[in-house]
């Protein structure tokens, strides 16, 4: 989807603009479309509308549900939506102040980022190698002083966690990757037959627990390899300063802020955090005792 727009026709009647961003949809009750980077105008009707990086103009009806990231969606006077209305990244507006709506439906709308979600679905390659602009530095800064504080702030309170979890990369290390990798799998995995197995309600309290339970395996793993690796610099660098953690806090967070700006490789970076902090936390209660040499 980030690179091409992918729309399902139903026997269904539909033009384009000469310059190829505008798509509009005529008389086409049973299809769902799915655009990138493009104005969908909804002339007479559609079933369901999900734009990335467009916006949607609603001009006569929508049977299903209507959602846009990074664009606007606009209710003409007399136009009818019979599902959700979902926006992130952009805005909802209506043109009139009773805009013609099936009862008891949702309309949730998250206007932040528009401009770079809309970038993003124009220019999908910008999320791979983005561009060192200032705004880019100044938002590395204020991500390594986050992590800083982070990682200073969970050393201090769970000191003994993070020791041995360090001790268990240094021993461990291709036993934690394999294990971390096959428990990412395996959650995303989960997510995907939870969705198309389950009911609805079930499926979004399993997707809600898998993100959780991931967001704070990078927390974890993150933590973990920002203190491993500074205190590696601390030891064969600053060999007068290891007894100083906060030191080797510093030289990892900027150690891994850099990695995960790096073009193209970020992703790689990315995925070895998900897989320590994964790993990590299934040997936590990895019992086997370590014997100093």
């Amino acid at each position: 989807m980030l690179v091409l727009s992918a729309i399902a026709f139903a026997s269904a009647s539909f033009t384009t603009s000469p310059d190829n961003e505008n798509l509009e949809v005529n008389d086409s009750p049973e299809m769902s479309v799915i655009a990138v980077a493009k104005t969908v105008i909804v002339k007479q009707s559609a079933k369901d509308v999900f734009v990335f990086g467009g916006d949607v103009v609603i001009e006569g009806n929508v049977s299903g549900d209507v959602g846009v990231i990074g664009g606007t969606i606009t209710q003409k006077e007399g136009a009818f939506i019979g599902g959700d209305v979902i926006v992130i990244g952009g805005a909802y507006k209506p043109d009139g102040q009773h805009p013609l709506r099936s009862a008891g439906k949702e309309t949730i709308v998250f206007g932040i980022l528009e401009d770079e979600l809309r970038n993003l679905g124009r220019n999908p390659e910008s999320i791979l190698s983005p561009s060192m602009t200032p705004t880019f530095f100044a938002q590395r800064i204020l991500s390594a002083l986050f992590w800083f504080v982070v990682t200073l702030g969970f050393s201090t309170i769970a000191p003994g966690a993070v020791s041995r979890a360090i001790v268990r990369t240094k021993l461990s290390s291709a036993k934690i990757a394999v294990l971390g990798l096959a428990g990412l799998i395996g959650s995303l995995l989960l997510v995907s037959t939870a969705s198309t197995a389950l009911p609805e309600y079930l499926s979004v309290v399993v997707w809600l627990m898998v993100v959780g339970l991931l967001m704070l395996a990078y927390l974890f793993g993150r933590v973990t390899l920002q203190l491993s690796i500074g205190k590696y610099i601390q030891k064969h660098l600053l060999p007068n300063y290891r007894s100083n953690e906060t030191v080797a806090i510093l030289f990892g967070v900027l150690v891994w802020t850099i990695l995960l700006s790096l073009p193209y490789l970020w992703i790689l970076a990315v995925l070895a955090v998900f897989t320590a902090g994964v790993g990590l936390v299934i040997t936590a209660r990895n019992t086997t005792s370590v014997h100093p040499s």
